[in-house]
């Protein structure tokens, strides 16, 4: 971890809330450790901060690269709004301290959205990770809303870059890296799955994953679709490994329903992985099972068969790798035996594995950092009718020169 701030260094932090995205942006963050041009820092908060949720700040801390601040944004009663709240209140006492050039956050979390709104607010650089992609819950709406206060962003593929210029971006500000994850996966350094089994102690070489998560517009229907889940879990054979929820509302009615899945021992239930460790895990399972992204992003990229079940990826994706399942026993067990059928065809729609060098070979260019932090909306079908009006006058202007003279 690096020591005193450098005053002549330019100043980025990165947001960071949990373990899902601080695993994409850990490739970003070792790109810029090996610049000199830069002095990183990253606020801590979030899930990180959870003992419920395997205290996982540790992790960032053992990466070594940056000035750590932890901050403690909830308490397990805190609803989505308070949690945005105390965020915002946080991260700007500490951008205020800091003095960034540039935030930098990632996805559609609710600690993202705060750490966007205090940087377009306050005036300072803020970009954006994975922006313009879609999903089928409140993450959706967080994420869109995160792009209008952004100022440049580092989409994952050509459609999402579409997305994020239907939403009134400019071109110069989109900019196509892949997903920084692809960069892990694909790097050859991931442990073996001997090693994971030894690591968390898993007593089986062969299973399938689960991760499920709540979907914050569907409260009502949780705690039955948790039931339906483990009821299928516990009656399918199947060995699984099972890690749970993020702290989204509803999480507790999912984290009471796995309660029955201790004592089980073919089942394996851990309150979060460590990114590499998951990945290898991800890339020996059978399949993977629920509503995470990595069913519909990793797994893919890894030709691991997903069944996606609920509406939380709603359009998330089209890979023939992934299923997509309704909530009953009796529909998730037709959807495995199905998908162990697939062939296990990768199928990379996120980037070919260079995306940390492709970010930092776009903010070591000057250019970048003179990106306007007053932003206008590119009202692109003003644009085309303009540009209609222009080729009818065009051709009218050449019309009246080639009549005769009367």
């Amino acid at each position: 971890m690096k020591g005193t701030p450098h005053a002549s260094l330019r100043r980025i932090v990165f947001l960071t809330g949990t373990r899902a995205d601080f695993g994409k942006i850990k490739t970003l963050l070792a790109a810029l450790d090996q610049s000199d041009q830069f002095d990183i820092y990253l606020f801590v908060t979030g899930m990180h901060m959870l003992s419920r949720y395997g205290s996982t700040w540790e992790e960032v801390r053992a990466a070594g690269v940056g000035h750590l601040y932890t901050f403690i944004n909830q308490n397990e009663d805190d609803s989505m709004e308070v949690v945005f709240s105390k965020t915002v209140s946080g991260f700007s006492d500490y951008v205020k301290e800091i003095q960034p050039d540039l935030v930098v956050v990632h996805g559609d979390r609710v600690e993202t959205l705060a750490g966007a709104t205090v940087g377009a607010l306050a005036g300072i650089l803020v970009a954006h990770i994975e922006g313009g992609e879609v999903s089928g819950t409140v993450d959706e709406l967080i994420r869109h809303a995160v792009t209008k206060l952004a100022h440049t962003h580092f989409v994952s593929n050509e459609q999402a870059r579409q997305r994020v210029l239907q939403l009134g971006e400019e071109d110069s500000s989109v900019h196509v890296i892949g997903s920084p994850d692809v960069d892990v996966m694909n790097s050859g350094h991931l442990p073996t799955l001997d090693d994971v089994c030894r690591h968390y102690e898993i007593p089986f070489s062969e299973f399938g994953i689960v991760i499920f998560h709540p979907v914050t517009t569907e409260l009502k229907r949780i705690c039955q679709d948790a039931t339906t889940l483990v009821d299928y879990i516990l009656g399918s054979g199947e060995n699984f490994v099972v890690v749970m929820p993020n702290n989204d509302a509803g999480a507790h009615l999912i984290v009471e329903q796995y309660d029955r899945l201790h004592g089980h021992k073919n089942i394996r239930l851990f309150p979060s992985m460590r990114f590499e460790y998951f990945l290898s895990a991800l890339r020996s399972a059978k399949f993977i099972l629920g509503n995470s992204s990595a069913g519909v992003r990793e797994a893919p990229h890894f030709g691991v068969p997903a069944v996606n079940i609920g509406t939380r990826q709603f359009r998330r994706s089209s890979s023939p790798m992934v299923l997509n399942s309704d909530i009953s026993i009796g529909a998730l067990g037709t959807a495995v035996v199905r998908a162990m059928s697939l062939p296990r065809t990768p199928d990379s729609l996120f980037g070919a594995g260079n995306s940390a060098q492709q970010f930092l070979g776009r903010i070591m260019q000057e250019v970048f950092w003179q990106t306007p932090i007053q932003k206008a909306f590119v009202d692109r079908h003003a644009l085309e009718n303009t540009q209609e009006v222009d080729d009818m006058l065009s051709r009218s202007i050449v019309a009246a020169s080639e009549r005769p003279y009367k």
